[in-house]
């Protein structure tokens, strides 16, 4: 038995399920349907130099996926500042707009592809991100058209724990109507990871990103493709994994 085949195994088993009864996937955003992880690296760096504190692009990915606020208020406990509500907003507001005045980011390569598989396996899509970012999240439906809908968004103004707390992807399951073996996530992030297995799902980890495998598999992946392409072409057959477990 493979590898895959032995998580999703393992996977039923602790949830005493017999098999998957797809209908959904769960999709994060930046790192996922985005090539945009660079740019959010570039200006937490630059948003924290600017503010006087410290923050490398390579610590920029491993918080991906948690709230703005959340980043700022953590890394300010960590400097040693005291940092109110308002100064937090401003510290945003500024990460926000040298977000905007970066180069523009395109779509990741394999995620509209991977989108159609989706949706011509008869499943449709759900985004759950921790973004906030408006001028990704007003892209979705030209980059994207006609897979995501309002109704199956969970954004940073949807919930009150970004992740890693489990209530993005529990509200996803809410609004999607959805049991836990109805669906799988697609992460590219620890946190997001953590997330979404503290929700009890099935997550799938692309790594698109500079972390090393060991640490997305550390923070509780299922499996682990190399990139969205990769995941594309190899999506027919892991749905059937999925589907027909062995």
């Amino acid at each position: 038995m493979n590898t895959t085949h032995q998580a999703i195994k393992k996977y039923l088993q602790e949830k005493e399920c017999e098999k998957f009864s797809l209908k959904a996937v769960l999709f994060d955003m930046d790192g996922v349907l985005y090539d945009s992880m660079p740019n959010h690296a570039y200006s937490w760096s630059k948003v924290m130099q600017t503010f006087g504190m410290n923050m490398t692009r390579e610590e920029a990915y491993m918080h991906e996926g948690r709230k703005g606020d959340d980043t700022i208020s953590l890394v300010a406990r960590r400097e040693g500042k005291d940092i109110c509500a308002e100064e937090r907003k401003k510290i945003y507001r500024t990460k926000t707009e040298i977000f905007s005045s970066c180069a523009e980011v395109l779509p990741m390569k394999g995620s509209v592809e991977l989108l159609r598989k989706v949706t011509e396996s008869g499943l449709f899509a759900m985004l759950v991100t921790g973004s906030g970012q408006p001028t990704l999240l007003d892209r979705l439906n030209s980059d994207f058209p006609n897979f995501f809908t309002r109704d199956r968004m969970i954004t940073s103004f949807d919930v009150k724990n970004g992740k890693p707390h489990p209530e993005p992807y529990l509200k996803a399951l809410q609004k999607g109507n959805l049991m836990p073996h109805e669906t799988i996530v697609i992460e590219n992030a620890p946190l997001g990871i953590e997330a979404a297995r503290t929700a009890g799902l099935f997550v799938v980890a692309v790594n698109t990103g500079p972390l090393p495998d060991s640490i997305l598999l550390d923070a509780g992946a299922n499996v682990l493709f190399a990139s969205i392409e990769a995941l594309a072409d190899e999506w027919e057959p892991f749905r059937d994994s999925l589907l027909t477990p062995e």
